[in-house]
């Protein structure tokens, strides 16, 4: 199946409002005439709605780094999905490894959240992946296969349209180190098998599953020319604007 690229920048804790609003102009210039495939930016929420106004008539998706499970409510320091929509955006990230890691989010909160996300028509990116400690004893698929299940339990079929797989090292994120392609096509492939197990077989050829994981221009194109890898979960590379227009320009 021809799957659409996707090619999304998650910013992270940085950038201000004068600084966003520069990045996501050069962003949305050299995006210009990619019919062939999507970008993503995901901005700090502080700015994702002048982000969203700056890219106003582009093609340029816009997600936030997280979301709640409510509409509203007393949840101090959250963003609900209708907040996520009334500033532009149509797609949250769930999942991180750093939501996981430093702010301890277990499995059965990540689930709210995509359950969240996709009843109020966001695209969920849920994110899943491995420590350096568990690839090395051997538990990269047992852990993923976890992952999966917890944070997609309930999901239905038609709602996986929805869903977005990023699978992200945890031992190679931020680090400058990379899986080689034939790890990450070999855990890509595992992820497309389970889910055409726990759903069917067409869904899971159609559902889009991302690598993250230091994304670099050097690295991008022997990542995408991989049969199962459907685009890139990009850190530190998405704030810088030559680096990341190369990483959406790959071949």
């Amino acid at each position: 199946m021809n799957r659409r690229p996707l090619l999304a920048g998650n910013w992270k804790m940085h950038t201000t409002v004068m600084e966003a609003c520069q990045l996501a102009a050069e962003i949305g210039k050299c995006s210009a005439g990619l019919a062939d495939r999507d970008v993503l930016l995901a901005p700090p929420y502080t700015v994702l709605s002048e982000v969203a106004h700056v890219l106003q008539g582009s093609e340029v998706l816009i997600a936030s780094q997280n979301v709640c499970w409510e509409e509203k409510g007393a949840f101090t320091g959250e963003i609900s999905p209708t907040m996520v929509t009334s500033a532009g955006g149509s797609a949250a990230i769930i999942g991180h490894s750093e939501r996981r890691q430093i702010f301890h989010e277990d499995e059965e909160i990540i689930n709210k959240r995509v359950h969240g996300a996709l009843t109020f028509g966001l695209m969920a990116i849920f994110c899943i992946g491995e420590t350096l400690e568990e690839r090395e004893a051997d538990k990269t698929f047992e852990l993923l296969e976890s992952q999966i299940r917890a944070g997609l339990a309930g999901v239905t079929a038609e709602a996986m349209k929805k869903v977005v797989v990023a699978y992200e090292p945890v031992w190679a994120i931020g680090t400058g180190k990379t899986a080689t392609k034939e790890q990450a096509q070999e855990v890509h492939a595992f992820i497309r098998k389970l889910l055409a197990e726990m759903f069917e077989k067409d869904i899971a050829e159609s559902v889009r599953i991302l690598y993250g994981g230091s994304v670099k221009p050097d690295n991008v194109d022997e990542l995408m020319a991989q049969p199962d890898i459907d685009g890139a979960l990009v850190g530190g590379a998405a704030l810088d604007a030559e680096s990341f227009c190369r990483i959406i320009n790959f071949t």
